[in-house]
């Protein structure tokens, strides 16, 4: 090999150094600009939880919280949830009949939940109203003095931030209880909560109580109102009131535990005995679960951690998170703090880098969409509010339409009800209004009235106006006959 061909390998692997030095520049620009990645977060969802009865009696003879052994496992969760079946305060209180069991809990057993690492628990059950509308109250106010949320259908969704995630909580129940009240699936309240969830929370989770005591396989009806729950728009749901693990599923890519059986409870069944814990984690923007089984030992209420596998149906269920509600380059959500759960609305907060948050008015949100369609400019916000109105001396359901800019939300339109009084509307795919009307009028107004209609509407710049386009009037009313039956 002559000189000048030496010469040209050199220079062949000088210029392949210098190609490779770019290219790694250019991979550690692209990475620095990528956000980083969140940290993972854990959630656990528990089975049933009684503490009076037997249960009472073992923690009183053994000074002893039922969590003692499992509460290093709860502990490592980020956000632990389950469901307290029945009320706190007296027997005395008891509106149970016959044969029927009052689950009246002592107010400092609170503090064992708390303690063992709860962070809210679902009081929507059929044992929810044992001691009355009273008892109800009564109870959501003693786990808020501990420290832990009280979940119920009338207040959901309940919004929690764990981590840099927003969880959105919705509590439903289908078996009637001791006040004969139950919740319908499908309905027009829920399909509301479903909405407003999912546009403010990056993971929508419905803890329901539904099914039939002791059976092992899901019913039918608990299968329909499954598949009716997801459409809707739940990522995740967590079923109880079986007391006996029934198995989980892969429900069009969402987790479905049907029963997580008990948790804590006196009941002496051996299949009572065994519980199951829904074990979530958020990595990668997507949802993963897995079953952590416990068991209780004869004659106690204590659980035990037995093994954590992931059930088979689950393996590669892993549905991505929503991402979150975003309009003119602002970060749209509830204010930390102001989603409490006495009935006083959201404080929404807007957040845009570099840029002051905006915080609005404080709002009685029943339902919340983006998409409105315009004839020219950016979609807007449609925000069903209740409010008070001279036009029919009711406070009532009002469509308020919004568009967003750096002083917050700004109203474009603040009508009444539309045409006649309002009970739902929901944004179509075309970005218009499909709306479903009370039967009366504000002329003559009739709350009472179970007489529906509907209407399609067009946002026209100024408010609304009907479309008078027959293929989306029918298309309006068959949505709507879906969720009023």
């Amino acid at each position: 090999m002559g000189p000048d061909g030496g010469g040209a390998s050199g220079e062949c692997v000088s210029r392949r150094v210098a190609l490779i030095a770019a290219v790694g520049l250019l991979v550690i620009l692209a990475l620095a600009r990528r956000p980083p990645a969140r940290p993972p977060v854990r959630l656990l969802f528990t089975g049933d939880i009684l503490l009076s009865r037997e249960v009472e009696v073992e923690i009183k003879a053994t000074g002893r919280s039922p969590w003692a052994q499992i509460a290093p496992f709860l502990s490592g969760a980020d956000w632990t949830g389950g469901n307290l079946e029945g009320a706190f305060g007296s027997e005395e209180d008891c509106r149970t009949t016959g044969d029927a069991p009052c689950f009246a809990f002592p107010d400092a057993s609170a503090e064992l939940l708390a303690r063992a690492g709860f962070d809210a628990l679902s009081v929507e059950n059929n044992h929810a109203a044992d001691l009355g509308v009273a008892g109800r109250i009564h109870t959501r106010e003693v786990l808020s003095a501990a420290g832990v949320m009280g979940a119920d259908f009338e207040h959901s969704p309940t919004f929690f931030r764990v981590g840099e995630r927003t969880i959105a909580l919705i509590s439903v129940n289908l078996v009637p209880g001791t006040d004969g009240q139950a919740h319908q699936i499908p309905s027009v309240a829920l399909s509301q909560k479903l909405r407003l969830a999912h546009t403010l929370a990056d993971l929508v989770v419905v803890s329901v109580h539904w099914g039939r005591e002791l059976t092992e396989w899901p019913s039918k009806e608990q299968k329909e109102a499954a598949e009716w729950l997801v459409e809707e728009g739940a990522d995740l749901i967590v079923g109880h009131h079986p007391h006996v693990i029934q198995p989980p599923d892969c429900l069009h890519g969402h987790p479905v535990f049907f029963s997580l059986g008990n948790h804590v409870f006196d009941q002496r069944d051996p299949a009572t005995k065994l519980g199951l814990i829904a074990d979530c984690t958020i990595s990668d923007d997507r949802l993963r679960c897995q079953g952590a089984g416990t068991t209780t030992r004869r004659g106690s209420a204590v659980p035990v951690v037995t093994d954590t596998m992931p059930s088979e149906p689950l393996r590669g269920c892993a549905p991505r998170l929503h991402p979150s509600l975003v309009i003119d380059g602002y970060s749209v959500c509830f204010e930390p703090g102001s989603a409490t759960t006495e009935g006083k609305g959201l404080v929404l907060e807007g957040r845009k880098d570099g840029v002051p948050p905006w915080r609005s008015r404080r709002v009685d949100v029943v339902a919340m969409e983006f998409g409105l369609a315009t004839d020219s400019g950016p979609p807007l916000l449609l925000s069903l509010e209740r409010h008070p109105s001279e036009m029919d001396g009711e406070v009532a359901l009002r469509p308020h339409v919004y568009d967003v800019g750096p002083r917050g939300l700004i109203a474009k339109w603040r009508g009444t009800a539309l045409a006649w009084p309002l009970l739902d509307a929901v944004i179509d795919e075309d970005g218009e209004l499909c709306a479903l009307h009370r039967g009366d009028s504000f002329l003559r107004p009739d709350p009472s009235t179970t007489v529906t209609r509907t209407l399609h509407y067009r946002w026209n710049g100024f408010g609304f106006s009907a479309t008078k386009d027959s293929t989306k009037d029918t298309a309006c009313r068959r949505s709507m006959a879906e969720l009023t039956g």
